[in-house]
């Protein structure tokens, strides 16, 4: 086996000049492939780390029967809030686990309806965490013992025509349905950048919710957020045998949109890198194709010697091997260098595009490059593989030929 992995790398640099063009393509299609890979997966840990902390954690923990009416967000009490959040944080992947009661209402003003979903929270628990809080233009972010007190987003003032110190009145249902109002001062405004989110959300302390909508000491979910994006399904099904009589769902199944984009975004990226990996086999296909007709005597001389057809295989899919090793190595380590520099450099500036929609506002002023070492080796190992399987056509021609044939091709 020495003898033909020598004999294999001597013949892979025979021709250096055909080897080394191909691997120079492998090289950079590998590159590219890595770092738009490490961009896409970028561009996803902004996007939905700060979804994450706009719509209510990576997980939320409701009372049962809440799913099949999510989009109603009524007012089901958990049992025991504060048992479920002490049970999520024992959990070493939990970031901060924290009650909340979340329902649709409105502000009445000056008799214009405007229909709002109002969150109450524990401001001392999620301020630290909250894009909300990160994002405050006037005024300041709610407290523990705030009394009728309420934070709005800017665009919502503008559309009342009310600042920070002006009194508004917040209506909703209560969980018997009776309709509750209270007439509540701005505390503070805030500017994400997305006119729907600053119009559509409102918020105020979980104890000034548990007073307005008849839920004193309760909560009606459990806002859980997790120290990585995209683990959410692994925590599911370790949460839900240890929480019996509750539903824990992750953000991605209570916002269908964004289970639509992600799922786009994989795609996407896909779909890219098969593109990729398949020009770099047509090429490797393409060298051992010529490697097997410019050496048809010289296989007739080594199965004149004795070397077995299997033995001719081997020899031509541990050329494919060592090409596709060499490419890999190259490209990952390309790959990796470029991201390292993309993100020193402070990465892309997208400032300019905040206010371009939504999912612009949610990356905030800049993103970087996701460096992923596992995903940079996978996808060199997968490199390796399929230029194994583009070997295999050329090798199995190789070990078929007939020695006496082989000696006499011109």
């Amino acid at each position: 086996m020495p003898k033909l992995v020598k004999l294999a790398w001597r013949n892979v640099w025979r021709n250096w000049r055909r080897t080394g063009i191909a691997m120079i393509a492998i090289v950079l299609a590998l590159f590219l492939l890595i770092f738009m890979d490490g961009l896409y997966g970028g561009y996803d840990e902004a996007v939905f780390a700060n979804a994450v902390r706009l719509y209510g954690g990576n997980l939320q923990i409701h009372a049962p029967g809440f799913r099949e009416r999510a989009h109603r967000l009524p007012l089901l009490p958990l049992a025991d809030a504060d048992r479920v959040v002490e049970t999520v944080m024992a959990h070493p992947e939990v970031l901060l686990a924290s009650k909340r009661i979340r329902t649709s209402g409105m502000i009445n003003e000056d008799g214009d309806l405007y229909p709002v979903t109002i969150t109450g929270l524990e401001p001392s628990i999620e301020s630290p965490y909250s894009l909300i809080s990160e994002n405050i233009t006037a005024g300041r972010f709610l407290e523990d013992d705030d009394e009728d007190m309420i934070l709005i987003g800017e665009r919502m003032a503008e559309e009342l025509g009310v600042g920070v110190g002006n009194r508004i009145t917040l209506v909703g249902k209560s969980k018997n349905q009776s309709l509750r109002q209270r007439t509540m001062t701005i505390v503070g405004l805030f500017n994400l950048g997305m006119p729907d989110a600053e119009k559509k959300f409102v918020f105020i302390n979980l104890a000034e919710a548990g007073s307005l909508y008849n839920l004193r000491g309760q909560a009606t979910e459990v806002a859980v957020n997790l120290h990585i994006v995209g683990n959410e399904d692994q925590m599911i099904s370790e949460f839900r045998p240890i929480l019996p009589g509750y539903e824990v769902d992750s953000w991605l199944t209570l916002n269908p949109e964004f289970a639509q984009i992600m799922d786009l975004s994989v795609a996407a990226t896909t779909f890219f890198g098969f593109i990729v990996i398949a020009m770099a086999c047509i090429g490797i296909l393409n060298i051992m194709l010529m490697a097997v007709y410019e050496r048809t005597r010289e296989m007739g001389v080594l199965a004149a010697l004795g070397m077995k057809g299997r033995q001719v295989m081997g020899l031509f899919l541990l050329e494919g091997a060592m090409i596709g090793a060499v490419g890999a190595f190259g490209g990952c380590t390309l790959g990796w260098l470029a991201m390292l520099a993309f993100n020193m450099s402070g990465g892309y500036d997208i400032s300019s595009f905040t206010s371009a929609g939504e999912i612009y506002a949610l990356m905030g002023n800049a993103f970087y490059a996701a460096i992923n070492p596992a995903s940079i080796i996978q996808i060199g190992l997968l490199l390796v593989l399929m230029a194994v399987l583009a070997s295999l056509l050329p090798a199995w021609q190789a070990s078929q030929k007939e020695p006496a044939e082989s000696l006499h091709h011109v």
